[in-house]
């Protein structure tokens, strides 16, 4: 399998990928012992790749989805000394790190990967990848709640792109429901911030699907690796 230069250095960790096209350019990377200055040079896995004479160390990429539990923060490390989604795969070795984010009491699908190339592509709001979430809220959305949660709406200084809605549930006795969220962006606390403009603060809240990569076969704290077929599907998204 062939790779550009620069996505290799990138994932490698010597530079972010604009910057190491910058090192090509003034001639400090060689390839197989000589120096390559021509952007978009595509470089095998057995390339034997330095940069000002020093040798990379190349890491294989590798994505995992997680079904995150509740009470846990989607970081590297907690300075409360809490449980971290990294804890969950620390017997893997790899240094993984989660695609974006969920609060420390939603549930659900997230990605963990040392991918930089392919996490930036799924955070990056042009790409519009589907995030789906199950939430629970207090009280019935109106029909005007589901028109303005569908034509998007202005939280904080931002307005939301458009949302699918969908009821699952209506727990009329109890006064609240079951609903089903589709949005593209990742805004911090967005779903719950969304619900509560309305009215309807969210009382449990958990992603089920990211792109289409879904919780089937995984329970709490359960992990699995992305198939190489799975992480072009995600790469075309």
């Amino acid at each position: 399998m062939e790779e550009r230069l620069q996505k290799v250095l990138a994932q490698a960790g010597v530079a972010s990928r604009r910057a190491s096209e910058k090192l090509i350019q003034a001639g400090r990377v060689m390839v197989d012992g000589k120096i390559v200055t021509e952007l978009g040079t595509k470089v095998s896995t057995f390339s034997n790749i330095a940069v000002d004479g020093e040798p990379i160390e190349r890491e294989s990429t590798h994505t995992y989805v997680l079904y995150k539990p509740r009470g846990v923060v989607s970081t590297a490390k907690d300075e409360k000394g809490r449980k971290t989604v990294v804890d969950f795969l620390s017997d893997l070795p790899y240094r993984l790190y989660p695609v974006g984010r969920l609060d420390y009491d939603t549930s659900g699908v997230l990605l963990m990967t040392n991918d930089g190339e392919l996490a930036n592509h799924l955070m990056h709001p042009r790409n519009e990848v589907d995030k789906v979430y199950v939430a629970r809220i207090k009280g019935q959305l109106t029909g005007d709640d589901i028109y303005k949660l569908k034509k998007g709406m202005r939280i904080d200084d931002y307005k939301t792109r458009k949302a699918k809605v969908k009821i699952l549930k209506t727990q009329r006795d109890k006064d609240r429901q079951i609903v089903q969220l589709t949005i593209h962006e990742g805004h911090y606390h967005q779903v719950k911030k969304m619900f509560k403009a309305l009215g309807h603060p969210v009382e449990k809240l958990s992603r089920e699907r990211y792109g289409f990569i879904d919780l089937e076969g995984l329970t709490a704290g359960d992990y699995r690796e992305l198939s190489h077929l799975e992480i072009d599907r995600l790469k075309a998204l």
